[in-house]
């Protein structure tokens, strides 16, 4: 009789023959099993981006439909200019000067040959000037910051250089022993002349590229009539507001600056005012976050109407188009931000092509990017108490705030050299004591644009008479 133990080891023998036979008829399919990873799934083909197929309507822009000239035309007969025949020659110059009395014939014409110099009226500061056409008499600083004060005009430009310089309307009135409503009402003069003299001086910029980005910023709102005027400097609203930046990043001249909520309307201002800035036929790079209204905006003021071709012989004909100009060139850096931290970066090229946008940006070393104006924005938050961080100023408000960057808009491209649009000096100038030799002479934004040649400084910019329309050739 077999025992049991023997028919378990011919069972383990049968088993493991099995099992090598098995290994035998299929090496190669259960190695390939084993081995191979498994293969990806096929990937998604990537849409291609379609041509942009226009508009059938025109963007309405509210600020070029309100745009009207409101200073009025020199006619184009100007009266001849008066040349002194007779007289020792005259010592002041009244060039930049112009009579204000809408009575007179040379009304708003600046060096006419029509002024004289009269001397200082009761041993005043400023000079009295003669209109010999109409026999009136006006102080040489009507139409400035200065007129009609009785402060030195000494302490106003340091007043007026402290808040271009960041510090806020209080701790410059500490500063300076000046009562702090008094240096907010120096602030509205000072900001409502600067604005005149940046609308007469820049105009028909050339830039090759324009960058745009918002800043937000949280300002003090305090409703009219809500409460008094002791009040309402202790009593502050927070409510949130956008600072609206356009710039050169060549020149590093500040194009437009604006304050606004993050809506498409005041995406159209913006580049309304860019356009009115730059020459007629300029058509630069555009440049800005991934905000889409920009694409409106831009479309509004840089398109033309396209008659697309019939694609039937018969039938209506295709309604016209609203399309971007062919020089258009509009590229947009799209952050994806989680968690407030940046994750993504990616470049879209909405009008134009890549290759048109690298010829522009390729010989400047330069990439799709938004990083001048981002940093301009610092720069803002440190030249602007309404706008840093964690500040408590007098002036909060959203006027407030128009006033602080119209202010700044002027210093920063009038005032303030810019390192990196200096040029050196061949051979250095010496100085004239024992220093080192002069190596680069220092520019401003507006002289790398063309506007200027020389750097103004605030007391020269607060002194100028701006006329009131385009002063015509002299005859």
């Amino acid at each position: 009789m077999v025992s049991d133990p023997f028919f378990y080891q011919l069972g383990l023998i049968t088993l493991v023959w099995l099992c090598l036979m098995l290994h035998w008829v299929w090496p190669s399919d259960a190695a390939d099993a084993c081995t191979t990873t498994p293969a990806p799934p096929p990937s998604k083909p990537k849409r291609e981006s379609k041509p942009f197929a226009g508009l059938t309507q025109k963007p309405h822009c509210d600020t070029c439909a309100r745009a009207t000239d409101a200073r009025p035309h020199v006619l184009s007969a100007p009266p001849p200019r008066l040349v002194p025949t007779r007289g020792r020659r005259r010592q002041v110059d009244t060039s930049m000067h112009f009579r204000p009395n809408p009575d007179c014939r040379y009304q708003g014409l600046a060096g006419w040959g029509n002024l004289r110099a009269n001397g200082h009226p009761n041993g005043g500061l400023w000079r009295q000037l003669l209109c010999i056409a109409c026999r009136s008499y006006f102080l040489e600083s009507l139409g400035t910051l200065f007129h009609g004060k009785c402060a030195p005009v000494d302490l106003i430009v340091r007043v007026i250089a402290c808040l271009a310089e960041g510090l806020g309307i209080r701790g410059t009135a500490r500063v300076f022993g000046v009562d702090a409503n008094t240096v907010l009402q120096w602030l509205v003069d000072a900001a409502e002349q600067l604005q005149a003299f940046s609308r007469h001086v820049r105009h028909d910029v050339r830039a090759r590229q324009v960058q745009l980005d918002e800043l937000f910023t949280l300002l003090s709102a305090v409703k009219d009539s809500a409460v008094s005027e002791a009040e309402a400097i202790e009593r502050l609203e927070r409510s949130p507001q956008w600072v609206w930046v356009a710039m050169d990043p060549e020149s590093k001249l500040l194009l437009a600056i604006d304050v606004g909520d993050r809506t498409f309307a005041m995406a159209q201002r913006v580049v309304h005012q860019v356009v009115q800035v730059l020459a007629p036929d300029c058509a630069p790079l555009f440049l800005t976050d991934g905000f889409r209204e920009y694409l409106t905006a831009l479309l509004t003021h840089y398109g033309y109407w396209v008659q697309p071709a019939r694609r039937q012989a018969h039938g209506p004909a295709p309604k016209p188009r609203w399309m971007p100009l062919p020089q258009l060139l509009y590229a947009q850096v799209v952050k994806t931000v989680r968690r407030r931290r940046l994750v993504r970066v990616r470049h879209r090229v909405v009008f134009g092509t890549l290759e048109a946008v690298n010829q522009i940006l390729a010989p400047l070393g330069w990439q799709i990017n938004t990083s001048f104006v981002e940093r301009l924005n610092l720069s803002i938050r440190q030249h602007v108490a309404a706008v840093g961080r964690r500040v408590n100023t007098l002036c909060k408000g959203e006027d407030g705030l128009r006033q602080q960057l119209a202010l700044y808009h002027v210093y920063h491209n009038f005032c303030l050299p810019h390192a990196s649009v200096r040029h050196p000096l061949l051979p250095p100038e010496p100085t004239n004591g024992t220093g080192t030799a002069k190596r680069w002479q220092p520019r401003t934004p507006a002289m790398a644009a063309g506007l200027t040649d020389h750097v103004w400084t605030l007391r020269e910019v607060l002194l100028f008479r701006v006329p009131p329309w385009p002063q015509p050739v002299g005859m």
